[in-house]
């Protein structure tokens, strides 16, 4: 596992649900994010209000410009999901930055693991020591989408 990724200058990461801005986390998400297009404002309200929210902030206007949202129990489980950053900031680090918070702010509840699905940033959660499942046959997921009842 590597080092705390560092925060470009310029930007805060907190973990504050007060500062979330609900807008445009929906905005994001339910337009640009391949998991989510089309997810309705009330369910990503219940989602937020359900889970352990990160936000990356401009230091100097507030804006939010980045989220990671982990569902867990903060004792043995935590899964990692809806991790987006704007596109006018891409490149800079701050996807990373956001994982490494995340995974310091879990390491003293002393979980199992934290579980994540992505299609197209593994390199992302690689720089901070998550890993293909060694045995994912071993796992299983119920989907209610294929059984007709979603």
């Amino acid at each position: 596992m590597s080092d705390s990724a560092p925060l470009a200058e310029g930007y805060e990461i907190s973990a504050d649900p007060a500062r979330v801005d609900v807008e445009r986390v929906h905005h994001w998400l339910s337009t640009d994010a391949y998991w989510a297009i089309g997810r309705a404002r009330e369910k990503q309200e219940r989602a937020i209000a359900g889970s352990l929210n990160f936000g990356v902030y401009d230091t100097a206007s507030g804006e939010q410009v980045a989220y990671a949202r982990v569902v867990t129990d903060l004792a043995t489980f935590a899964w990692l999901c809806d991790v987006y950053v704007d596109p006018a900031v891409r490149g800079k680090g701050l996807g990373t930055a956001l994982v490494a918070a995340v995974r310091d702010h879990l390491l003293p509840h002393g979980l199992r693991r934290i579980l994540l699905a992505t299609q197209d940033a593994h390199g992302v959660y690689e720089k901070v020591g998550f890993e293909a499942l060694e045995e994912p046959r071993i796992w299983m997921a119920l989907i209610f989408e294929k059984l007709g009842m979603a």
